[in-house]
């Protein structure tokens, strides 16, 4: 049995379209995807399907290295425009009582104390369903948004998540077990000797607290993140209760996840503490010929000069806004590309060139996606199938699925694949409980 993950890829925004393989937005929710609705019906979808979370990416910029400037961006929707997720999880979690909802809070933006004490009213709201997705974030714009002239260092940004991770556990711990006593009887609402500061202090961060809210239903709240890099599997491997992994085979899926498991032990800690939720984008249909059908399409399609014009996008994000792929001519071998002053997703580019020796730019931005479908093409049966095997021989422990949140492959999803992977016994049939982090911990 394994884990089922939703990775909401363009956060609380315009979700990703391609009119190459997408046509016209229509059916989209280019018109009110500031509207909490399409949300609400996906998370309800995802807790009916079994759904261990939903995980919201964002960012707090318009991208603009692109060519230098944000006409991509805006003209194409492009991680821009989109609303800040944090008051989106309670509206997600109304019609719910068991799927977790884990948006992504980064380590720039958001103080320890503020995030603390946010995520602890999170977890009142949803009653204990809330995650934590802590990222470093990626480009020199978000850094600029928010008081700094450049990005930290790769790295050094792994080592203050690291401490702002430490600084947020101190706050949560600020009260302790029984410091709630809430006894009218005798008008005491809490034992003061059981509520103490933080008194943190480190290189970033300082925080005295105490938090001013009581610990919610999880205490601590369970974190998510998605760094590739050895300071992102560090990070993971310290303080993490589950991680994406993005890996385009079988074996490289096994070799991620035995150095995971390999650096939980160096830090004390059991190898199923950390879930891996591997990303994959299915491509589902009713049946094997459909699903062949329209992976040929979309393969096609990925030549086109819309498909390239995003991929180059996406690499000039992906570099942290430090390399403009728009740049540079599309006949060039991707050998003489020097991609060592990227600063922002180093796995992630890595990844992108991974395989592509020999190739040009051109052919690399139509063959070559940070996410691939890891072969899960055909019916619901039929990937269901593919989807046991793949887990059996790499031990575990889930997939993330990512694909545009549009009603009708939503219901590819959770009334179609959802179900066959059921009947087989790989996915949970109902919760036991109530919490993310045991439902997390449970298989």
């Amino acid at each position: 049995m394994f884990h089922l993950g939703w990775f909401l890829g363009s956060g609380f925004g315009i979700q990703p379209w391609n009119p190459a393989v997408d046509g016209p937005w229509t059916g989209t929710n280019v018109r009110d995807w500031m509207k909490p609705d399409l949300y609400v019906d996906l998370t309800d979808s995802l807790e009916r399907a079994g759904f261990t979370y939903v995980l919201i990416e964002d960012t707090a910029m318009v991208e603009d290295s692109f060519h230098g400037d944000a006409e991509v961006s805006l003209r194409r929707g492009f991680m821009a425009p989109k609303n800040d997720p944090m008051p989106l999880v309670p509206l997600m979690a109304q019609r719910t009582k068991h799927v977790g909802i884990v948006p992504t809070v980064s380590t720039i933006q958001y103080h320890p104390y503020l995030a603390a004490r946010l995520y602890t009213t999170l977890d009142h709201l949803t009653q204990g369903r809330v995650g934590m997705n802590v990222v470093t974030s990626v480009t020199d714009r978000v850094a600029q948004n928010y008081g700094m002239e450049r990005h930290l260092d790769h790295d050094e940004r792994y080592l203050m998540a690291q401490e702002w991770i430490e600084c947020v556990k101190a706050l949560q711990d600020t009260w302790e077990d029984g410091a709630v006593l809430a006894d009218p009887g005798r008008g005491i609402y809490a034992d003061h000797e059981r509520v103490h500061t933080a008194d943190f202090q480190g290189r970033w961060f300082s925080s005295r607290g105490p938090l001013n809210t009581i610990p919610g239903p999880q205490g601590r709240i369970p974190i998510a993140s998605a760094g590739g890099s050895v300071p992102g599997r560090e990070l993971a491997a310290t303080h993490g209760d589950t991680q994406m992994a993005m890996c385009k085979s079988v074996e490289d899926m096994k070799a991620y996840r035995e150095d995971v498991h390999a650096r939980l032990s160096a830090h004390g800690r059991k190898p199923s503490d950390v879930k891996l939720l591997f990303l994959a984008t299915p491509v589902v249909a009713a049946s094997d010929e459909e699903a062949q059908a329209k992976a040929e399409a979309a393969r096609l399609a990925k030549y086109s000069d819309a498909a390239v014009e995003y991929n180059l996008w996406n690499m000039s994000y992906t570099s942290g806004g430090r390399i403009d792929f728009g740049g540079i001519p599309l006949d060039t071998p991707v050998d003489a590309i020097d991609t060592s002053k990227g600063n922002g997703e180093r796995s992630s580019l890595a990844n992108l060139f991974q395989g592509q020796e020999g190739k040009t730019l051109r052919d690399m931005a139509a063959e070559s996606f940070q996410i691939t479908d890891l072969g899960l093409v055909g019916s619901p049966d039929t990937v269901a199938g593919k989807m046991g095997e793949i887990m059996e021989e790499v031990g575990g422990d889930g997939f993330l699925l990512y694909t545009p949140p549009t009603r009708l492959q939503i219901a590819e999803i959770t009334d179609g694949l959802a179900p066959a992977l059921r009947r087989r016994g790989l996915i949970r049939d109902g919760y036991t409980y109530s919490t993310l982090k045991e439902n997390l911990q449970e298989f």
